[in-house]
């Protein structure tokens, strides 16, 4: 245990350089509660005491102008304090789909007893790399805006910061003598570019990635996500030079130790078998330095760890154990080297989807040759398939419990609250365990399901698990704001929260993806990803979940109307509807291929299932359009914006968007409609058309929404679907 506390403290040090600017200054939460509850800007005072962790003690002001009193030992933990006594006292929130923390009470609830929190952990985690290209690849600062503060109130102090990496890795290029034609033949498009910085892929996917593109994003990063991140007290994992580099390397450098990765996704070679420069090559070294030293030139100093991530669904070159062992010492060597307090962030994603390889032995071959105190390990699907435990928790590492959960930003009501509520807390009281931190590592950071996201997040400040039912009947009261909150909402809740949010087999642990989504064909009703992961089975029965449920939300909004003016209950009665229809459509479709296999079918069987398979379709798309958050036209214009004007540029940002959610790649077949998503116009005008033709559908247009009335919909729903 005197060694993970060694450890422990070491880490906690690497990262005080970058903190110590900041810790004395409230500016950038100041600034927070004018954007958030500009009527009580004035009224919220903040300071720091003594102490270690990350801890909190709200209290009522003294002063006579009155106000709230917020004191903690970082600003990581003066945030959370915010967001508690908005939360437990004024009854109010902030979540993914818009800030109602404005509409705190006037003047400001009384604390009464103060309020003290801990944090159970010091780093609490988000993002997953590909995330930056599922949810974020199109993002303007308006929306980073609102997910920065989302971390920074829900106390998150340590997220991946991809934004603008492809500037510096250029000039990184350029510096040892590559061509911006080799350059650019390496990197793919701008929704693409997490597989690329993976070694997943290469070569341009849809056109040579526009420069425009990477300054903007440099930009971005640069000028808004950054600053924003550091005045909120959160410490950024900033990209490194991970050894995936152009084929015409080879060229100028015959000698180095330059090998191929291994074809990923079947997909063609020109498209991937990435090239790998050997972390134990000198030029490694010589390019980490460079890309570290340009990135602080660019940023300043303001973080030790950085995230590197060799072996993404590519396994090794040699299994040797000597061999696996000199790329972890080189790769530490090389950042230490530039930055000799670096912390190497590493995904556990390759242990778990490469088994095969990854005996044991490989792990603490590859793990063993890097110092305890030089990593950071995340713990990427600990909620369903641990790694810690088969690993004795990383041979000593430092690491991170991660819920993963959503794959493709796919559409799916699914989660399991007691695991990510006792996993976490089990896990942190093992016997020379090196468990630091919790966080949040989903694929595509979709919507629906931010309940399960909130409650690990909440888990860190809580010394014991949650109670589940209290705890999504709690929530529901701040989600809804409305003077008194009907029994029925209350009752939703507990249904939703003890079964569909209760899902304790991980076979089917992962974000529902439905069958309307695919490709039409048999067999899409028990559709296996990879090692055993199901991920099309509905893990529970509509008829006893989703049913009731929608039924009660719907009595609820008829007794209470306010509650057809909360955009969160409205979006929470969209979502329990848009999962019913999936699930109705997924009835039908068993319905059709066993009648299609029966020796007694007819035409007129098959014509009236597939009616009402259109039928479904049809209502879903209906439905969808109701509402702004599930507008297939938001993802478009998205992109497009970064066109700015630019009709040729926006047709290739456009192309771009539609492709990740479609074909996935410019060869179709390999996993296309991986990143699907149930959006108004997508579902109506392309997999409505494929189901009616069972072949592919074309696109027609630009899909734009149209609003419509939610209640007569929904009502329609009910009466024909349950």
């Amino acid at each position: 245990m005197l060694t993970t506390i060694v450890v422990l403290s070491a880490i906690l040090s690497a990262a005080s350089a970058s903190a110590s600017t900041t810790s004395l200054s409230f500016t950038g939460l100041q600034s927070l509660v004018e954007r958030r509850i500009p009527q009580h800007a004035s009224s919220f005072n903040f300071d720091i005491i003594n102490g270690t962790g990350d801890s909190f003690t709200v209290s009522d002001s003294s002063s006579e102008a009155g106000g709230i009193n917020i004191s903690c030992t970082t600003l990581s933990a003066c945030a959370r304090g915010l967001y508690t006594y908005c939360t437990e006292v004024g009854n109010v929130d902030i979540w993914w789909t818009g800030s109602r923390l404005h509409e705190i009470a006037t003047p400001l609830p009384k604390v009464g007893a103060p309020i003290h929190g801990s944090s159970i952990v010091p780093w609490r985690y988000h993002f997953n790399t590909v995330t930056f290209g599922y949810t974020t690849a199109f993002w303007s600062f308006d929306k980073w805006e609102l997910l920065l503060d989302w971390l920074a109130l829900r106390g998150v102090n340590l997220p991946l910061a991809w934004v603008g990496y492809e500037k510096i890795l250029i000039d990184v290029f350029h510096e040892v003598g590559l061509t911006d034609d080799e350059i650019f033949d390496f990197l793919s498009g701008p929704a693409f570019l997490p597989w690329n910085r993976f070694g997943n892929i290469q070569s341009s996917w849809g056109g040579s990635l526009p420069m425009q593109w990477v300054t903007d994003q440099f930009n971005l990063q640069k000028n808004q996500i950054l600053p924003r991140m550091l005045e909120l007290g959160i410490t950024p994992i900033l990209p490194a030079f991970t050894g995936f580099v152009p084929r015409a390397m080879t060229t100028h450098f015959p000698n180095a130790s330059i090998v191929n990765g291994s074809q990923w996704t079947g997909f063609p070679t020109e498209l991937t078998n990435d090239t790998f420069l050997e972390p134990f090559d000198p030029l490694f070294a010589q390019m980490q330095k460079s890309f570290i030293l340009k990135q602080q030139a660019a940023y300043g100093n303001i973080t030790h760890f950085y995230t590197l991530d060799q072996y993404n669904e590519n396994n090794p070159f040699s299994g040797n154990l000597t061999y696996l062992s000199s790329i972890g010492s080189g790769t530490i060597a090389s950042l230490r080297q530039a930055d000799p307090d670096a912390t190497w962030v590493l995904q556990s994603w390759l242990f778990f989807q490469g088994e095969d390889f990854w005996s044991l032995e490989r792990i603490q071959a590859y793990l063993g040759s890097v110092p305890n105190d030089a990593m950071l390990i995340l713990d990427l699907y600990a909620e369903a398939y641990p790694q810690w435990s088969r690993t004795n928790s990383y041979f000593g590492k430092p690491w991170v419990w991660c819920q993963l959960h959503d794959y493709g930003g796919n559409f799916g009501m699914e989660g399991n609250l007691h695991e990510i509520t006792h996993g976490p807390v089990d896990a942190l009281h093992v016997e020379n365990g090196s468990m630091v931190g919790m966080g949040l590592t989903m694929e595509g950071q979709e919507l629906g399901n931010e309940v399960v996201y909130d409650a690990l997040l909440d888990q860190a400040w809580s010394e014991e698990p949650m109670d589940i039912l209290k705890y999504v009947k709690k929530r529901a009261a701040r989600r809804y704001t409305v003077e008194s909150l009907p029994p029925a909402v209350n009752r939703a809740w507990e249904i939703l929260g003890s079964t569909i949010y209760n899902n304790s087999d991980p076979t089917t642990q992962v974000t529902t993806r439905s069958v309307v989504e695919m490709s039409p064909g048999m067999g899409l009703s028990d559709s296996i990803f990879f090692i055993g992961i199901n991920f099309t089975r509905v893990p529970y029965d509509t008829n006893t979940t989703i049913v009731p449920a929608i039924h009660l939300l719907l009595n609820a909004s008829e007794t209470t109307p306010s509650l057809g003016n909360n955009p969160e209950f409205v979006f929470d009665v969209t979502e329990v509807s848009r999962q019913l229809l999936a699930n109705r459509f997924l009835d039908k479709y068993n319905d059709l291929i066993a009648v299609w296999n029966s020796t007694s079918t007819t035409s007129a069987d098959i014509l009236t299932l597939g009616s009402s398979m259109v039928a479904i379709l049809e209502d879903l798309d209906a439905l969808l359009y109701t509402n702004e958050n599930y507008l297939f036209s938001t993802w478009i214009a998205d992109a497009k914006q970064w066109g700015k004007g630019n009709a040729s540029y926006e047709s290739y940002l456009e192309y771009q968007a539609r492709n990740q959610i479609t074909l996935w790649g410019p060869t179709a077949g390999l996993i296309d409609d991986y990143a699907g998503k149930q959006w108004a116009g997508l579902v109506g005008e392309y997999y409505l058309k494929r189901w009616e033709t069972r072949k592919w559908g074309e696109e027609e247009g630009e899909i734009w929404g149209t609003r419509g009335d939610v209640w007569q919909i929904v009502k329609r729903i009910v009466t024909l679907w349950t």
